[in-house]
């Protein structure tokens, strides 16, 4: 999958850091994807993710104004959302059950992303 593949995905971004999430939507759009969100909060992230009925993909924070973002995560694993996560943390900081998940590093990189997204996919 490169940049053109997103063409019409619609892709769940989750991230609390106004300006990342900005620069992540807007890079997801310039790449023709449908960007849902961008949500801040664990709470908007489970309503956004229990209301939309297609979700081709999902960039996830892992800390969002100090809450864990894994019970969306768990969310997205049980609708068979594919979805990485984009984090400053290390890989000790993510449970057993999501070590498979790529970890992007700050700031993200569309193509890493991208790649991640289509390695589950």
């Amino acid at each position: 999958m490169n940049q053109a593949t997103l063409r019409d995905c619609r892709i769940l971004v989750v991230e609390d850091e106004y300006m990342l999430a900005d620069e992540l939507r807007s890079e997801l759009l310039d790449a023709g994807a449908i960007v849902l969100g961008p949500v801040g909060t664990i709470e908007d992230a489970l309503e956004l993710i229990s209301a939309e009925t297609a979700m081709d993909g999902a960039i996830l924070d892992i800390n969002l104004r100090g809450e864990m973002v894994f019970p969306a995560a768990d969310l997205l694993t049980q609708r068979n959302v594919p979805f990485a996560f984009a984090t400053g943390y290390e890989d000790s900081a993510i449970p057993d059950r999501f070590k498979q998940i790529t970890r992007c590093e700050k700031p993200v990189d569309l193509n890493r992303i991208t790649q991640a997204l289509r390695q589950v996919a």
